[in-house]
């Protein structure tokens, strides 16, 4: 019976529906967590009538035909790349990106990610580093005998020394934008990696045309609706009963043939 495959794959569906919204519901804490949203496809038909054929050698065809689809598929999991909010933290080198763009970070491997946390801290030499110590692009270090930093809109990161009443400019942030951000590959700890699919990064400064702007003191927030994501849950969780209720039926009519005489 067809119908104990297609509702198999039914369940394999509303499972990692269900795996999604749990890593949503998970992250809801996470800074800068962009929610996940799972997309899904029907499987091949199998063409017991195909539609257009001839009905009678007067030239007649099906309209309709006989078609059984055998099922679902996970066809892609999208990142809703929407703005979270902004929360106040009052920590010097707390960023909020407010727009589009990426901080850069540089691996160890040499290789660049890219991430919307800005939770940045300074390492033993002075760098901006990111909570696993990793260095932000361009690099930017502030010296040893500074007594205060600020950073505008613009990424420039500014400096005031004991003594003096202009401040110093250190360095200048730059943020990254892709053409197609859902295509970015998560790598966890909130870096993405550049892929074919995202298209290559384009630099640029804050606040500049097609940028968004920087704000010092403030974190972005999880873009988690948990209301939204516990509907899901739910919705998910009928989904599985009703499919597991139609292997329940058929294997119920499978039950009732054997005991034919």
């Amino acid at each position: 019976m067809r119908s104990l495959n297609i509702a198999a794959t039914g369940m394999l569906a509303q499972q990692t529906n269900v795996e999604v919204i749990s890593n949503n519901i998970a992250n809801m804490n996470t800074t800068a967590f962009t929610r996940r949203r799972p997309e899904f496809s029907d499987l091949l038909y199998q063409n017991l009538r195909r539609v257009g054929a001839a009905s009678s050698d007067a030239g007649t065809i099906v309209p309709t035909g006989v078609q059984l689809g055998l099922g679902v598929k996970t066809s892609a999991v999208y990142r809703i790349t929407e703005q979270g909010s902004v929360q106040a933290t009052d920590n010097t080198l707390d960023m909020a990106i407010q727009g589009k763009g990426y901080f850069q970070i540089k691996l160890p491997s040499g290789e660049t990610a890219y991430t919307r946390d800005g939770s940045f801290q300074l390492s033993d030499k002075g760098e901006v580093v990111t909570h696993e110590g990793y260095q932000v692009l361009p690099g930017i270090t502030v010296p040893s005998d500074s007594v205060g930093v600020s950073i505008n809109a613009s990424g420039q990161v500014l400096v005031k020394k004991d003594g003096q009443i202009d401040q110093a400019e250190v360095g200048q942030l730059q943020l990254a934008v892709f053409p197609n951000e859902a295509g970015l590959e998560a790598r966890g700890d909130n870096l993405f990696m550049e892929t074919p699919a995202s298209g290559a990064a384009v630099n640029g400064k804050p606040a500049a045309p097609g940028y968004g702007s920087v704000l010092q003191g403030y974190l972005e927030t999880s873009n988690v609706n948990v209301v939204a994501e516990v509907t899901n849950l739910i919705s998910a969780q009928r989904a599985y009963e009703m499919n597991s209720k139609v292997i329940q039926t058929s294997d119920e009519m499978l039950g009732t043939i054997n005991q034919m005489k």
